[in-house]
């Protein structure tokens, strides 16, 4: 089942690459902390950074398919844990998918589930 999304990923990525996006104004996050099981949404600009418990998390942007914006949105994030240099999660987060590139940390989840647009 595994292997089977990988290579159906894997064999429409030249399509993915091809497909207009706009570029949104920022997104909107959702961020889950596994202890109390308090989910808030978070809302960024792009280039904005701000902070979820012990993370920070930096957007730098967030996309959509071309003339739909209610569309599959992907965003890049870095996300760094308080005190540490190194980011936990670093790459693009698609909200149709969230777990195909996902936020791998103890106590916090974050997935996107939009873009803002103007």
């Amino acid at each position: 089942m595994i292997r089977a999304l990988v290579v159906a990923v894997v064999l429409s990525a030249p399509a993915m690459a091809q497909e207009a996006v706009s570029i949104g104004t920022g997104a909107v996050l959702r961020g889950l902390d596994k202890v109390s099981g308090d989910a808030t949404d978070l809302e960024l600009g792009n280039g904005q950074t701000l902070e979820f418990g012990r993370l920070r998390i930096d957007m730098t942007e967030c996309r959509y398919p071309e003339g739909n914006p209610a569309g599959d949105a992907y965003a890049f994030l870095n996300i760094w844990e308080t005190g540490d240099t190194t980011p936990v999660f670093s790459g693009w987060m698609i909200a149709s998918s969230p777990a195909l590139n996902a936020l791998d940390h103890s106590r916090y989840d974050v997935w996107v589930l939009r873009c803002k647009t103007s």
